[in-house]
């Protein structure tokens, strides 16, 4: 449920950068009564210090997110009755604070979900915090093994070591923990049944008291019984060496995209939201995505691209889909990601036709989006349920569920394959930014100037 921008939008000649607020920041606003029009947000004094505005960043439920010029994160808007969301803004309501992070490294990018939230600094890190099952573990996966699986068979074997798998029914006090270790690989159903059928009722006291993890629980792991929170933001591992350039939150999954142009995920994957081919429940550890395989070497060397459940060389497909991806986005349950070359490729959960390809299945693997093949997108942005594209020539697409005007198509219905917004109010216009919310879409353009 956010966008990416692809390089800097240029503002002009200013003597200062202001941010505006609307929609629901219960804490920003009196009574909690919903802001219906754009107002200004000021920086605390502690913060204004010579310091101003840089970037708004996707994301929050109930809070706001922003960075400073100085590459401090800076948060508002959230109540002490809010929960989750309160926590992970920092407890930060009227005035804008920065949020404490674990180092002095200023912040390039920020995200947030329902309830996590992730930022990247000037150093290539990144960190996370909120819902301990978005958090990673310390171990990356780099590689992903033969074999895929549907919801009720896991493929173990993906991963080489022991996997935690959560399953979590909000407010139905339904919590289990299996875990199943390499040994075991053998007998993975029936051990997988019997641990399930044991912590039942462990589970189900857990989750009658959620509370949010202490500052000493947190150091004693991130999995133990009714902890599902973590206040204190964690550094996220994918492999020594590894810089991270920018982070995507969607509901419960992250997205993480490498300097090398890979892209990392970690998290809730039950639509495919995590690319691995199957439903997987959860995934503890950061894994490489594989949207660009690569056979051969040297000059022989071509790019594959799963399209259609089949694996497609460049040399067959109508236009080679690229080397390197440079742009992601999470929606609530999908993902989408941008190549060099400005090719669309998207997976994850497609009842509304979030995923662009015709139909509304689900989409386990990264499959280009056949539809758009000829054009060279720039960027892209994921809403809950639908998601929104810029061409190279600024021109507009979406496609998804509907049921707000979000696609902006002038009506309410569905689109299964990308459509060009061709309306009045965007002629002359070149898109240069799009971001979206979960029923909402935002774009930045310019006016294009006529000569004579």
């Amino acid at each position: 449920m956010n966008g990416n921008i692809v390089g800097k939008v240029p503002i002009g000649e200013c003597k200062a950068t202001v941010v505006y607020m609307s929609g629901y920041l219960p804490g920003a606003a009196s009574e909690k009564s919903p802001i219906l029009s754009p107002v200004p947000v000021r920086l605390s004094a502690a913060v204004h210090g010579g310091d101003s505005w840089k970037d708004v960043c996707g994301g929050g439920c109930g809070f706001a997110m922003a960075i400073s010029e100085k590459g401090k994160l800076i948060t508002w808007g959230s109540t002490d009755d809010e929960g989750q969301s309160y926590v992970a803004s920092g407890k930060h309501g009227e005035t804008p604070e920065p949020f404490p992070l674990p180092t002095e490294a200023p912040v390039v990018q920020a995200s947030s979900g329902w309830a996590h939230c992730a930022v990247v600094t000037e150093t290539g890190e990144a960190f996370t915090w909120g819902w301990k099952e978005c958090i990673p573990s310390k171990d990356p996966v780099g590689k992903q093994q033969s074999g895929s699986s549907e919801q009720g068979d896991i493929g173990w074997d993906i991963f080489g070591c022991s996997v935690v798998i959560f399953l979590l029914l909000m407010d139905m006090v339904t919590f289990s923990i299996v875990i199943v270790s390499p040994a075991s690989q053998g007998s993975n159903a029936a051990s997988g049944t019997t641990l399930q059928n044991e912590n039942q009722k462990v589970g189900e006291e857990s989750v009658k008291r959620r509370r949010v993890s202490t500052a000493k629980d947190e150091t004693e792991g991130h999995t133990s019984g009714g902890d599902f929170f973590a206040t204190t933001p964690s550094l996220v591992s994918v492999g020594l060496g590894v810089r991270i350039t920018s982070v995507a939150t969607g509901g419960r999954h992250t997205l993480a995209l490498s300097d090398l142009g890979q892209i990392w995920g970690w998290g809730y994957g039950g639509e495919g939201q995590l690319g691995l081919g199957s439903r997987i429940k959860m995934v503890s550890s950061p894994h490489l995505i594989p949207c660009l395989e690569s056979i051969g070497s040297g000059k022989e060397r071509s790019f594959i691209l799963h399209q259609g459940g089949t694996t497609t060389t460049s040399a067959q497909a109508s236009r080679e889909p690229g080397l390197y991806i440079k742009a992601i986005s999470c929606g609530g349950r999908h993902s989408a990601a941008i190549t060099d070359a400005g090719g669309l490729i998207t997976f994850g959960w497609g009842l509304y036709g979030q995923c662009g390809h015709g139909n509304t299945n689900d989409q386990l693997r990264p499959m280009a989006v056949s539809e758009v093949k000829s054009v060279r997108m720039e960027s892209v942005a994921a809403g809950l349920w639908h998601t929104i594209c810029i061409s190279s020539d600024g021109k507009v697409y979406a496609f998804g569920g509907n049921q707000f005007g979000q696609l902006g198509t002038g009506t309410d219905h569905a689109e299964i394959l990308p459509r060009l917004l061709d309306g009045q109010n965007l002629e002359g216009k070149h898109a240069k930014a799009v971001s979206c919310g979960a029923r909402h879409s935002a774009v930045l353009a310019v006016v294009l100037t006529r000569r004579n």
